[in-house]
């Protein structure tokens, strides 16, 4: 059925088959709030009334800039069901990406979340001519509201809404998402209906989510991956809880006990770094069983498991990583992890305690998911699963991942050059290395323009390396650097408050993190953690030198993309005294 309908029609389509008084839940001064199938979809026809009564028409270019929220699809659905396209962007990007995008798909029209991002936009409004309206979600002084959108739906009949609709055709463009650009600028992908269609069809099998299931969002829905999952979480009849913020993320999923959850692996980290530091306040017997279960987790096989080895993992399961399950709220089916790559240590830990990780893989150019880790076609720790159905890749000789199938996008917005670049005889060439494990499971090796060549001439590919590192408990964050140099090093941000837990030193324990980063006494003790884990490489591999960052990598600072993937030629421009100090 699904893959006969353009992307407005499922929200429809839940309202015919899986009506739900809790279709999106939002928490507001303390408790939680649901609105309908019927009411989010009347309030949408309003929205589109308003829209046609501004002016806006079919291939006109709507911008969306606001955070994770039911506003956010109610935006959505109502500039996509008049023919009009969705431009989403990031509410913590720059004011000159947000200029140069505004003007490259000219935006008419702009939805914009709140003060903050109202003062942004307005500044730069002289330098945007196509931006002719600005409306906000949160009541701001000064600036139109969407309310008053909605109220302009009286010069408008709902029929000119169902005329515009019926326009409207699977293969039309739907959305326009700008992603980074190797030139600075960001490129304009281009995603039809039918694209982003058909990718929801092909993971309804791998998302253990169905109707009345409840699901937490709480990652960027400006980014195709978990706006993919809500219109899927839609069509299936589940209820959509929104998290307040990062920071009330561990509180919302006990309140909310949802049955699936997306994350990045940035943020499956933390949430395991949290959980070990618990283990670490633990003392006698119940330190010991933890640590015992740990180590039992980090042994677990997918197949091939003895008896003995499935009678410790009972045990393990029912003493301690049932609590690690009800600390997730209790119902947790699943973790659906994309955007970065995950470390195999972690993914065999948290599918050892039952709380399967399903990690997959895609790009914003393939509406997003290629191949996912999934119940029904197996799970392979270390890969990113078997090829969605409809989805062929093959791997050219140089180990490129190329991909064809009705998810590859029509193309980059004003930029034939840049697609062509990308798209050849049919395959999407993904700039990503791989190769196939078992003939059946997809495994990334690494970003192709990542890797980096030594002076010497030897490949290093940092990815790999960084989540290898990554599973010392010292080391929070690591980005591995030296194309042209003699030889690779890293800059590492340590976890601090592992550290002061674990080393017995009461000045250590009441020092900055300044002042733990220049510790002769931590120095040493992240450098014999570095020279442990680069045994396992050549020598041409082994990191030679370090600096220890004092500050965590952030978004906020351009060092992280907003799905929380290093962006590393920036972290070297602003880490560049540490660079030079290390190749001096």
């Amino acid at each position: 059925m699904i893959d006969k309908l353009r992307l407005f029609d499922i929200p429809y389509y839940q309202l015919q088959n899986n009506p739900n008084d809790n279709m999106f839940v939002s928490k507001k001064n303390g408790n939680w709030n649901s609105i309908s199938t019927k009411k989010f979809l009347d309030t949408t026809m309003d929205l589109s009334r308003g829209l046609i009564a501004l002016g806006i028409k079919k291939g006109d270019k709507v911008g969306i800039i606001s955070s994770t929220r039911y506003e956010w699809n109610l935006m959505d659905i109502s500039i996509q069901q008049i023919g009009a396209i969705v431009v989403p962007f990031y509410p913590n990007i720059s004011e000159k990406d947000y200029q140069y995008i505004i003007n490259d798909s000219g935006v008419k029209l702009c939805i914009i979340e709140n003060e903050e991002l109202f003062l942004k936009i307005k500044k730069i409004k002289n330098n945007t001519p196509s931006l002719k309206n600005i409306y906000s979600i949160d009541e701001i002084e000064g600036c139109k509201n969407w309310i008053d959108l909605a109220k302009l739906k009286e010069t408008i009949k709902i029929d000119e809404v169902k005329k515009e609709m019926n326009k409207v055709k699977q293969e039309d463009l739907a959305t326009i998402i700008y992603t980074s650009g190797t030139t600075g600028y960001p490129k304009g992908v281009m995603l039809s209906h039918k694209n982003i269609i058909s990718n929801i069809a092909a993971c309804i099998d791998p998302i253990p989510a169905k109707e009345n299931s409840k699901v937490l969002s709480f990652l960027p829905v400006c980014h195709i991956y978990e706006r993919m999952l809500h219109y899927l979480y839609i069509y299936l009849g589940c209820s959509i809880y929104f998290a307040e913020s990062l920071e009330t993320i561990g509180e919302n999923i006990k309140e909310v006990k949802p049955d699936v959850f997306t994350a990045v692996p940035r943020l499956i980290e933390k949430v395991f770094n949290k959980i070990m530091a618990k283990g670490d306040e633990l003392k006698g017997i119940k330190r010991q069983l933890f640590f015992w279960a740990v180590k039992v987790a980090e042994e677990y096989k997918v197949i091939g498991r003895s008896p003995i080895y499935n009678i410790k993992l009972k045990i393990a399961r029912k003493l301690i990583f049932s609590k690690w399950k009800e600390a997730l709220g209790g119902n947790i089916k699943a973790i659906a992890s994309g955007s970065a790559p995950l470390q195999p240590r972690l993914a065999r830990i948290f599918i050892a305690a039952n709380i399967p990780i399903l990690e997959g893989y895609g790009l914003t150019e393939t509406s997003p998911v290629i191949s996912v880790n999934c119940f029904k076609k197996g799970i392979r720790i270390g890969t990113v699963g078997a090829l969605i159905d409809g989805v062929e890749v093959k791997i050219a000789k140089d180990g490129e991942i190329l991909v064809k199938g009705p998810n590859v996008m029509m193309g980059y917005y004003n930029n034939p050059e840049a697609t062509s670049n990308v798209i050849k005889d049919g395959w999407f060439h993904t700039g990503d290395i791989g190769s196939f494990e078992e003939e059946k499971y997809l495994k990334i090796t690494d970003r192709k323009k990542e890797i980096f060549k030594t002076s010497g001439g030897k490949y290093i590919a940092p990815q790999a390396m960084e989540n290898r590192f990554k599973e010392s408990r010292f080391i929070e964050q690591i980005i591995v650097i030296g194309e042209g140099q003699r030889f690779p090093s890293a800059l590492i941000f340590p976890d601090f408050n592992f550290i002061r837990q674990s080393v017995k030193n009461d000045k250590i324990n009441s020092s900055s993190n300044k002042e733990i980063a220049n510790s002769k006494e931590i120095r040493n003790l992240i450098d014999n953690e570095v020279n442990q884990i680069n045994e396992e490489y050549g020598s041409w591999e082994k990191l030679k030198r370090i600096q220890i960052l004092e500050n965590e990598m952030t978004v906020e600072r351009g060092e992280l993309t907003p799905t929380l993937k290093l962006k590393r030629k920036k972290i070297l421009e602003i880490h560049n005294d540490k660079v030079k100090k290390i190749y001096e």
